[in-house]
């Protein structure tokens, strides 16, 4: 098991970092040079008046560069949770959806879809975060609630059985409403259309509390690979610290899909790609989640936005298409 990471992988990482963001702003229905997007940033930030083509200076400032940030910190929130539900649960194909977060989530949408007929934009993810919330609330209440209900295995039980009740009243209420099964689906299938900053002044300290704290139990995760009975006689919380993790990763996750839709595989990919590279140890794993999740979705952002231009292929359509072979 690696203890530490090499530095050849912290310089790739900077360099992938870099290069994706770059690529994410440039490529697009119309390819701005990099030159230009760094122009266009620093007079924003300097608060200089820009002397350049002023068109380009509006897709970058407000089209290009908060959906390449967006899809940053939304991949790295689901690249994060996706490790840390593997390490508590002790199973390898855990993903942020594990309790109930997806069907919680596109069930408060489709309800606003059909319901709401005006100010929908502010209602949806409003109502699809709380969906996401109840789903994993009420998961972890019946997990608990079970015979057995301090095990992992209970929880991730109460999960499949919450998901597949919302999921069904889901199509229920979609069967009722014909006319909106598009506009459901095109959310249901992800989707990091912005209109500015303002879905990441939002979102985004929901997910960087959510990753500090998932940070912190890195090593904890380790100590559960070894069992619950093992990492209590080491004098570990089990309980607690596993309630921990699974509120922190919910939440961030829950905060992701309420703006972006339900984008799959990214938990999946991320983490077990990483694992080839650098070993199994979550004290590796999760910081480079964190990175690797983000560079992943913007990679991916830029496939669904360029593969069959001017058409946009749906996200977690082309996060499926790479995540299910």
């Amino acid at each position: 098991m690696a203890t530490s990471v090499p530095l050849w992988v912290w310089l790739a990482t900077a360099v992938a970092v870099f290069t994706t963001v770059v690529l994410g702003v440039c490529i697009g229905a119309v390819y701005i040079a990099p030159a230009e997007i760094w122009s266009t940033i620093t007079a924003q930030i300097s608060g200089e008046k820009l002397s350049e083509n002023d068109a380009y200076s509006t897709i970058i400032w407000q089209l290009r560069l908060p959906r390449v940030l967006l899809a940053f910190l939304v991949g790295s929130i689901l690249a994060t949770a996706g490790c840390a539900y593997q390490g508590a649960f002790r199973n390898p194909l855990a993903d942020p959806y594990l309790l109930g977060v997806s069907a919680g989530a596109g069930l408060g949408a489709t309800l606003i879809i059909v319901h709401a007929s005006t100010a929908r934009n502010f209602y949806l993810p409003v109502a699809a975060f709380g969906g996401a919330l109840a789903a994993v609330s009420i998961t972890y209440l019946l997990g608990r609630s079970a015979i057995s209900g301090r095990s992992s295995t209970a929880l991730i039980l109460a999960g499949v059985a919450v998901a597949s009740v919302l999921t069904a009243a889901q199509t229920l209420v979609q069967q009722q409403n014909t006319d909106v099964l598009r506009e459901v689906y095109t959310w249901i299938l992800g989707r990091l259309s912005t209109s500015g900053w303002g879905e990441l002044l939002v979102i985004t300290p929901y997910i960087l509390i959510c990753s500090v704290v998932l940070l912190r139990y890195r090593r904890v995760l380790d100590v559960f690979s070894v069992g619950d009975e093992e990492a209590q006689t080491m004098g570990l919380p089990v309980a607690r610290a596993r309630g921990a993790i699974i509120v922190a990763a919910s939440l961030g996750t829950a905060a992701a899909v309420s703006f972006t839709g339900l984008i799959g595989f990214v938990g999946i990919i991320v983490p077990h790609i990483l694992r080839l590279v650098v070993g199994s140890s979550y004290r590796i794993l999760l910081p480079l989640s964190v990175i690797y999740g983000g560079i992943f979705l913007v990679l991916a952002d830029i496939l669904a936005r360029t593969l069959l231009a001017p058409q946009e292929i749906p996200i977690g359509v082309v996060t499926a298409l790479l995540g299910a072979p």
